[in-house]
Order: C-alpha cells, then sequence, then structure tokens
C-alpha cells in the first residue's frame, strides 16, 4: 500500500505540471499594471510589484500575466489605456497614484490595487482605512505628511539658507497639498521659498536655470513619480549648479542626490504586488485594510557632502538609515 501511495503521489507530481502547462492561456489570470511613468524610468518600481507577486504564489508568465500599460508621463493617455484593460477584463488593475481616479471612474467590478501618497480616505478612494467598502483597496505612504519635515531635515544642512527653490510638478494633483504645507511650514520658519514648474524635461532644466538666477541656497524636490523618474537629471544638474538638493525617495540619494527623506516607493510597489495576489486567490478588496508604510527613510549621501563643501551634523548622521561614503 505504501509503495502504491508513492508511486501514486509521484505520479500525480509529475502530471500537475503537465496539466498546467495544458491550460488554456485564457484560465490564467490576467493582472493589468497601469502606471502614468515610463518602463525606462520606472522599471524599478514593476519589478518590485512583481516580486511582490512572486511572495504571493504567483509568477508572471505562469499562472499569472502582467500587461503593463504606461503612461510616458502623458495624463491624457491615462483614459484609453484604462479603457483598454478594463475591456480586456483583466482580472485585478494596479494603478499608481495619477492614475487612480481614471481607474476608479472605469470600473466599480474590476479589483484596484493603488499606490497612493496621499491620503486615500480623503480623496474619497475608499470609505476608511480598516473597511475600505468598495472595488479598491492598496498601499499608502503619506508623502505630502513629511514634506514640512523634509525641508527642516535639508536646512539643517544649509542653515544659512535664505532662499529655498521648491521644484514642483504642478500636473500632479496631490501636489496642491503638498505646496501648502510647505508654503506654511516656511511662514512658521520665516523662510523665502519659489515654487519652480517641472512638469517635462524642458521645464526642469528651466527651472534650474531659474534658482540660479534667484541665487536659491537650497533645492527641495516635490514629489510624484514624473519627478521621481527623473532623479538622474536632476542629481546632475544639482551638481552642475552646485545646489544642495533634498529628495523623496532612497533611489534618489543611491543615484548621488544630497538627501532623502520618505517612505520606500519601491517597497509600496511589493506590497502592493502582495495585496494583488491575495485578491487574485479570492479575497475582496473591500475586506482588505489599506497598507500604511510607517517606516520612513533617511539616508545622507556623505560623497555628494563633501563635494559641495558640506558639513553633515553629526546629529543628523546618527539618525540616519542609511549613509553613503
Amino acid at each position: 500500500m505504501r509503495r502504491r501511495a508513492f508511486f501514486a503521489a509521484f505520479g500525480g507530481a509529475i502530471a500537475w505540471p503537465l496539466l498546467a502547462q495544458a491550460q488554456p492561456r485564457s484560465a490564467v489570470p490576467v493582472v493589468g499594471f497601469l502606471n502614468s511613468a515610463s518602463a525606462k524610468n520606472y522599471g524599478l518600481m514593476a519589478a518590485a510589484f512583481k516580486q511582490g507577486l512572486v511572495e504571493a504564489g504567483y509568477v508572471d508568465g505562469s499562472n499569472v500575466i502582467i500587461e503593463h500599460r504606461w503612461a510616458e508621463d502623458r495624463y491624457d493617455r491615462l483614459p484609453a489605456l484604462v479603457a483598454d484593460l478594463v475591456s480586456r477584463r483583466v482580472a485585478v488593475i494596479f494603478g499608481n497614484a495619477p492614475t487612480i481616479e481614471q481607474a476608479k471612474a472605469a470600473t466599480t467590478t474590476i479589483p484596484i490595487v493603488f499606490l497612493s501618497g496621499d491620503d486615500p480616505v480623503r480623496l474619497g478612494f475608499v470609505a476608511s482605512y480598516n473597511r475600505p467598502g468598495g472595488n479598491l483597496t492598496g498601499v499608502s505612504i503619506l508623502s505630502f505628511e513629511l514634506a514640512a519635515k523634509r525641508l527642516e531635515l535639508l536646512l539643517n544642512l544649509v542653515p544659512q539658507a535664505r532662499l529655498i527653490a521648491i521644484l514642483i510638478n504642478s500636473d500632479f494633483g496631490p501636489s496642491g497639498r503638498f505646496r501648502a504645507d510647505i508654503e506654511s511650514a516656511a511662514r512658521a520658519l520665516k523662510l523665502p521659498v519659489q515654487f519652480l514648474p517641472a512638469n517635462n524635461e524642458p521645464d526642469i532644466d528651466a527651472a534650474f536655470t531659474a534658482l540660479g538666477q534667484a541665487r536659491a541656497d537650497a533645492l527641495l524636490v516635490g514629489p510624484g513619480p514624473f519627478l521621481d523618474s527623473r532623479r538622474e537629471q536632476l542629481v546632475i544638474l544639482a551638481a552642475k549648479n552646485g545646489v544642495p538638493a533634498a529628495y523623496e525617495t532612497r533611489a534618489t540619494a543611491l543615484a548621488g542626490g544630497l538627501m532623502s527623506y520618505g517612505a520606500s516607493v519601491q517597497d509600496g510597489y511589493r506590497q502592493a504586488g502582495i495585496y494583488t495576489g491575495r485578491i487574485l486567490k479570492g479575497e475582496k478588496p473591500a475586506d482588505l485594510p489599506v497598507l500604511q508604510l510607517s517606516k520612513y527613510e533617511l539616508v545622507v549621501n556623505q560623497k555628494t557632502a563633501r563635494s559641495l563643501g558640506i558639513t553633515v551634523p553629526p546629529a543628523l548622521l546618527i539618525g540616519a538609515d542609511e549613509v553613503i561614503e
């Protein structure tokens, strides 16, 4: 009996992959990955999302198919990209912050997993964090609540600053809240700030020309996928103009930025991938609490600080989660 049971189990182990391979392609669930940025600049985030799916038991090209849709920083393309995914009847749609409103408006039945840098309750995406209540749930990194803290940390590095330039992507809807928070913090500090629009690559070049003409002492880079995905351009221009700059994401500090402070966007994508896998297994978005990433990383690039002639205060180095030498 034991021998027969062994061969039955062994045979089953062989047969299962063959059966899996024989399944029609239509039986494999399709996940729509919708992103406002480009594959070139946000490939790391797509990989993190895919890793989250793997952790949930789903491998792209095996038991799940990921259909990527990139808006290439053209928000006017989003309605058509969303409509395409809905028409394909994908099992789940993942969307980053600029895409959520379009996806929500397009379907009330397809589950949507989001990554939001703003409060999803305040924006009306979900009823509450604990009980989303509809077809949306996801991950919140609340990056806008850290704007004032990022400004404070920048001033620790440049205490003599008399004017701070703020790079802002006004096409990114939540930037309005970011601007209001910075203006409030600047008033409290009695510190002049100058907002510079950066809605496309030429705008970024023009902004650095403007901050040079205004003799800004430091630069704070606003939030959003567009500015985050242009990290290399920003770091190069900051170095060329000799301006100390603070950013939101660790990836920018690793690319040579002076300092970053914020939640890990990459980990947010991974967590969103895990949630997508859980929904594929049958859990409902309405019952999955919105995850709030509560760990924030302070990263200081000592090499960049030295090149700018900045001495990083010891207290800041001790408090940093990572120091790049």
